[in-house]
């Protein structure tokens, strides 16, 4: 089996807040990333695909459809937007980096069998800060 990595990068900002709680509940759970003006990260998205080489082209997907895919689907919806407010598959859900990763795995899970018979999406890593990163395997 052969991992294959691609590597994007989009600025988003977002809050955590659960409108079920007091805004003191919020700020006690959620700390500074309840503010009620929101806050930015400059996010790293890795999608990695595993499968076997195609025996013509050697390869388990082509980098160059799988970054078009992620930059059309992904990126061009996220960047500089707020998770919120302005990203239709983020519309009343918690805009935490584990509910943005598992997101994202439903929109491309579908969408890279086509562009390769020989693989199948893997993992969904999000870094929102160089320490603090979420991955998702579709579990």
């Amino acid at each position: 089996m052969i991992y294959v990595s691609r590597k994007e990068h989009f600025n988003a900002a977002h809050k955590l807040y659960n409108p079920a709680w007091s805004k003191e509940k919020n700020f006690e759970v959620f700390g500074p990333c309840a503010n009620e003006n929101w806050h930015g990260h400059n996010y790293e998205l890795i999608v990695t695909v595993k499968g076997y080489s195609d025996p013509e082209t050697g390869f388990v997907i082509d980098l160059k459809k799988l970054s078009n895919l992620i930059k059309a689907e992904i990126i061009e919806k996220v960047d500089h937007k707020n998770l919120n407010l302005d990203v239709p598959f983020m519309k009343g859900k918690m805009a935490s980096t584990e509910v943005l990763a598992k997101e994202i795995w439903e929109i491309l899970e579908k969408k890279i069998p086509p562009i390769t018979g020989f693989g199948q999406l893997h993992s969904v890593k999000i870094y929102e800060t160089p320490r603090n990163c979420v991955e998702y395997l579709g579990e």
